[in-house]
């Protein structure tokens, strides 16, 4: 299977902080590729960076096998790279209605794709024409999510999805997700929720202090607690 995002030595300053050094990862096409790490590794910084939000001081990023490490964001999107932050980022004084016309680059919104997120995300149906600001956490994050989703993508780049949400939510976005995975979608995706990391995951990387620590399957660390337990200090609470 191609790659279709590839990151060879990629260091990423931020200040006078040295964040990334060196980072060598590959996303192959059709995949979830799982980032994992405890906080502060360097993941958030690491999308951001394929995002064109923060420059590479260095090293090589390619999509495609096109070179996007000196492109802006606004040409890394039209390129097809969708991008979900941690932050949940949508436009708070504009209705969900307006948040997803403005992600539709491409023209108006398909009314197919639109019911096919309503599936997933009934909530949006219900406060279409309400400003997004008045969304609770997790209606927010749903829209984070549909923006991303509403037109194909080439990559999707997801940043914690289900970080601070209750549970019935988490599980909503993960069979969204599995259902754009089995769309073909490629995607990395950071995730602090290992059980959302095991369903959704084909391979996985882990970071620690900016660099690659560790790369494989996402079944075989599922498999092995005790590695979990080294490169991420998971207990045994986090399978239950």
């Amino acid at each position: 299977m191609s790659d279709l995002l590839k990151l060879s030595g990629v260091h990423t300053h931020i200040g006078r902080y040295h964040i990334l050094q060196g980072i060598d990862l590959t996303v192959p096409q059709g995949q979830v590729t799982m980032l994992l790490g405890r906080n502060g590794a360097g993941k958030t910084t690491t999308l951001r960076t394929i995002m064109g939000l923060w420059q590479a001081s260095s090293g090589e990023i390619t999509l495609a096998g096109e070179h996007i490490e000196s492109r802006t964001t606004p040409d890394i999107a039209r390129r097809g790279v969708g991008y979900v932050p941690e932050s949940m980022a949508v436009f708070s004084d504009l209705t969900v209605k307006e948040n997803l016309v403005l992600a539709a680059r491409d023209g108006p919104l398909d009314d197919a794709q639109l019911d096919w997120i309503f599936g997933f995300f009934p909530a949006l149906r219900r406060f279409w024409l309400s400003r997004a600001g008045s969304l609770s956490g997790g209606q927010k994050q749903m829209l984070s999510i549909a923006r991303a989703i509403i037109e194909p993508r080439k990559l999707l780049l997801i940043d914690e999805p289900t970080k601070g949400l209750a549970p019935a939510i988490v599980m909503a976005l993960i069979e969204c997700l599995k259902e754009i995975k089995r769309k073909g979608a490629t995607i990395l995706l950071v995730e602090q929720n290992f059980f959302a990391a095991r369903e959704l995951g084909d391979s996985v990387l882990v970071m620690d202090n900016g660099t690659i620590v560790h790369r494989g399957e996402m079944a075989a660390l599922a498999a092995d607690v005790p590695l979990q337990e080294r490169l991420l200090g998971l207990s045994l609470e986090a399978h239950q």
